[in-house]
């Protein structure tokens, strides 16, 4: 019988609890998460307790060497110095998105993995949706020919998250395109075989969030002290020739939330969520919905397999540090471009 992976877990906040901790125990023939790390070590206890870890930390240079690999969840602000750490420790990394809090952190995370020759993974799991990976089938076997446009719109309606540290932009760096927005942006990169991005034009918003008595459907938060982005918009132009325009927001006055990501081609386009595919042949114009299979595994779980296997020697990840590296360089240039009031050029 092969050995289990030692899982860690840094950070035990809701993402932790709600979706690691629990897709790793569901893959209990492969991995088995051996110990887990909190500042705050009355909350680390009880994660422990419910279920069921053996080990538990304040300080998490304590882990590693009971681990063979590590799940980052803490705020954005720590990811370079744990993964980094962990890495230089000879410990796998798997790190809750956003990558980095900069391009500079996130090179630094992608050259330490080289480096102690440990893998290194981002949590961008909307790449295993059903629809997404149905997506990237058709446009890898050619169903729409060279993608040229790429629309994306990750919007809530008056959902901004009040709680924890989602609008504290010293521990987080942004607001609905860090938490929210970059899951698109990382999807459709993917999708479209990780393209070259060229030009970038951004603008930021605050304004919604900033008013008192603000309607939120997420309940109350501090207007006073809210100081990141909640509405982004974005054009990006890549080497290639194509195209992206880019929106997300927590508090836009719209009907209803909106997840889309729409892709058009030379032979046809696509729209990801709900799945449908538009082509024109035969003399005639073709709308194709499809029933997708049930999901055996969530996406989530299907993300923790794949860092599993791979640490284990079965399988390549789907998410490579250079990917995440990109997003993040996208939106840094988004808030820069923002700041500036200008276009910034990539290359």
């Amino acid at each position: 019988m092969m050995p289990k992976l030692r899982m860690g877990i840094i950070g035990v906040g809701g993402i932790a609890t709600q979706r690691h901790i629990p897709a790793y125990q569901s893959l209990s023939d492969q991995v088995e998460v051996t110990a887990i790390q909190d500042v705050n070590g009355k909350r680390a206890k009880q994660v422990a307790e419910q279920f069921d870890i053996p080990h538990v930390f304040e300080d998490y240079g304590m882990l590693f060497e009971h681990v063979d690999a590590v799940t980052i969840c803490t705020p954005n602000k720590f990811h370079a110095e744990m993964s980094i750490a962990a890495l230089e420790a000879g410990v796998h990394v798997i790190c809750e998105k956003p990558m980095a809090m900069s391009t500079e952190e996130g090179k630094a995370m992608v050259k330490a993995a080289k480096k102690n020759d440990r893998l290194l993974s981002i949590a961008y799991h909307y790449r295993y949706t059903p629809e997404a990976q149905l997506a990237k089938t058709l446009i890898t076997n050619g169903e729409i020919g060279d993608p040229l446009v790429t629309r994306v719109q990750a919007l809530r309606r008056r959902k901004v998250p009040g709680w924890g540290v989602f609008t504290n932009k010293e521990l987080q760096g942004g607001g609905s395109l860090i938490d929210f927005g970059c899951h698109l942006l990382d999807l459709s990169l993917w999708l479209l075989d990780d393209p070259k991005p060229v030009e970038v034009m951004g603008r930021t918003y605050d304004r919604l969030s900033k008013i008192p008595g603000q309607v939120n459907d997420w309940g109350p938060f501090d207007h006073e002290t809210f100081n990141v982005d909640d509405h982004v918009t974005s054009y990006i132009t890549f080497e290639n020739g194509m195209s992206m325009q880019f929106e997300t927001s927590w508090a836009a006055n719209i009907k209803e939330d909106k997840t889309s990501l729409s892709i058009s081609g030379v032979d046809g386009g696509l729209d990801v969520y709900p799945f449908e595919l538009y082509q024109a042949k035969y003399g005639a114009v073709w709308d194709s919905k499809v029933k997708l299979p049930k999901e055996e595994l969530s996406p989530g779980v299907l993300q923790a397999k794949n860092f599993v296997d791979s640490c284990l020697g079965d399988a390549q990840l789907v998410v490579e540090p250079e990917q995440a590296l990109k997003v993040t360089e996208l939106m840094e240039a988004i808030y820069l471009s923002s700041e500036t009031g200008s276009s910034i050029k990539l290359v």
